[in-house]
């Protein structure tokens, strides 16, 4: 690149864009562009899509959430109640204990 071209020193750029609006001129008003956010949670949105119809609105799929909560609780406390240890009977005489290890 030559920077000491002298065709460059006679263009002056200071006020270029100081009048943009006689260039560019729109019809009308100008409408902008809103990406669309609900509102609403994404996992009601999936339990009201894939409900198949039966869940409408909002306040229903939100008792469906509630009552599957409510059931996954119980069936945890039933496994946790009833899988911690197995009921067994007394060791027979004459049998000695061993620890691994």
């Amino acid at each position: 690149m030559d920077q000491n071209n002298e065709d460059n020193k006679g263009i002056d750029l200071s006020h270029a864009l100081d009048d943009s609006s006689s260039r560019v001129k729109f019809k009308g008003e100008q409408q902008y562009v809103r990406p669309y956010y609900s509102d609403t949670p994404i996992i009601i949105q999936l339990v009201m899509k894939y409900s198949g119809g039966y869940i409408k609105d909002e306040k229903q799929a939100g008792y469906v959430l509630l009552g599957f909560v409510a059931v996954a609780i119980v069936i945890v406390f039933f496994f946790v109640m009833s899988g911690g240890s197995k009921a067994r009977g007394p060791i027979p005489h004459g049998t000695s204990l061993t620890v691994p290890g």
